[in-house]
């Protein structure tokens, strides 16, 4: 098959490392792509903003199958686009996306399905949020979210009433996530442990392809701000059989009924976001495509290949479909730019990517590298991801982070404790399962 990877950082790159080399993806172009790709695909430019644009890129490469990596293409209609033009794409149409460019028809989807999630109130101007948190009506913290895609930076969680102002404030009147902040959910904030399921979607049928846990802030212990994660590994031992099968029951399948029953049928990667509370697995929120950096320790735990499922599931038939999942543990650490989150620093020579990449059970991922007069530099806030693979999280961790020694530039920043919970966890129980 020829195939078409839309995207241009280390989800994709892991998305084409799976792929590449496979006598099933006989040609694969990756697009944009970044210079990780490009030593295992070929790469040419494409704006993923335009929809019409990646179909005449389709049509032009003789693609047999698109797989859309990053929400962006998602959120304005590709994959309506390649229906109408009866080409082949793994990806939910924009309606479906909705689960992930909206968070206010998120919630209200959930509402009318019956899917568990955290008790909420939809604001649609300045003065109705602040009446909603000075009501106190879900206490503090509370969790505030701007209802359309804002990078991963869109929620605050604000301790106390004067936070609460303050981050309304920023997000509805000062407009700091633009047209993304013009409505903001609120809703009560859930505590316990936190993971990620991943599935395989065909509009009726889903497929479990692991569980993960990812790092969100920029800083050990998880402090400072929120980022679009510096972290993750897999699978999570939080989820055992049991917990696999409450969440594939109580949560994907209304989901998916739902979203059919309502005209949209899923088709695509979903994400599922949970907080393992004391009532059970409630949702945070859903993606509509792989994580990142999770694709990075999710994707290599996948025994099989990956894209006869794809295909099928693209198609809508995963019936007689199964995806077994390697024992290996796999963590990986998310190394970035100076600034990060909040800016980056470009243009700085990176040094060891090659070294680290040789390494036994180390890959190496690029997302915000670019090559200047033939030499690898900084592009971004997120760098790269040095995945770790082991027989156990110890050896895992240990790996992902003699990867990371390798490698040097300018003013990078990375955590240092990527896999401890997981290593608390299969400690401590509760059941040492997983997903």
């Amino acid at each position: 098959m020829r195939v078409l990877v839309l995207g241009s950082g280390a989800r994709e790159h892991a998305l084409a490392a799976r792929l590449a080399g496979r006598p099933d993806a006989a040609d694969l172009l990756c697009a944009p792509g970044n210079p990780g790709a490009a030593r295992i695909a070929r790469t040419g430019p494409v704006d993923l903003a335009d929809a019409g644009a990646i179909l005449d890129l389709a049509v032009r490469e003789r693609i047999d199958l698109t797989i859309v990596g990053p929400e962006l293409p998602l959120s304005v209609g590709v994959a309506d686009r390649f229906a109408a033009a009866g080409r082949p794409l793994f990806g939910p149409t924009r309606a479906a996306a909705a689960l992930e460019t909206s968070k206010a028809f998120a919630k209200a989807f959930m509402a009318r399905h019956g899917v568990p999630t955290a008790r909420f109130h939809t604001a649609e101007s300045l003065d109705d949020a602040l009446a909603s948190v000075r009501s106190g009506a879900f206490g503090f913290p509370v969790v505030l979210k701007a209802d359309g895609l804002a990078a991963g930076k869109g929620v605050v969680i604000a301790d106390d009433l004067a936070a609460a102002e303050a981050a309304i404030v920023a997000a509805m009147g000062e407009r700091r996530f633009g047209a993304a902040g013009d409505r903001l959910v609120i809703e009560e904030c859930l505590s316990g442990p936190e993971v990620s399921a991943f599935f395989i979607c065909d509009g009726e049928r889903a497929l479990p392809i692991g569980a993960a846990q990812d790092h969100k802030r920029i800083f050990d212990d998880d402090r400072g701000p929120n980022t679009g994660g510096m972290g993750a590994f897999s699978p999570s031992p939080l989820v055992d059989a049991a917990l696999d099968a409450r969440i594939m029951t109580g949560i994907v399948q209304p989901v998916l009924a739902g979203m059919a029953a309502e005209g949209h049928p899923f088709r695509g990667f979903l994400y599922a976001g949970l907080m393992l509370t004391a009532d059970g697995p409630k949702v945070i929120e859903f993606n509509v495509r792989l994580g990142d950096p999770e694709a990075q320790v999710i994707l290599p735990r996948i025994d099989e290949p990956l894209l006869p499922l794809l295909a099928a599931a693209a198609a809508g038939d995963l019936r007689q479909r199964a995806c077994r999942l390697g024992a290996d543990r796999f963590a990986g650490v998310v190394i970035a730019s100076r600034g990060y989150p909040e800016s980056s620093s470009s243009g700085q020579p990176i040094a060891g990517v090659d070294a680290a990449g040789r390494m036994p059970g180390v890959s190496v991922f690029h997302a915000g590298t670019a090559l200047r007069d033939g030499a690898l530099v900084t592009a971004g806030g997120r760098v790269l991801t040095v995945v770790g693979r082991g027989a156990d999280f110890p050896e895992a961790i240990a790996r992902a982070y003699a990867g990371v020694l390798q490698i040097a530039f300018d003013g990078m920043q990375y955590r240092r404790d990527i896999g401890r919970k997981a290593l608390r966890t299969e400690a401590t129980g509760p059941n040492g399962g997983h997903g």
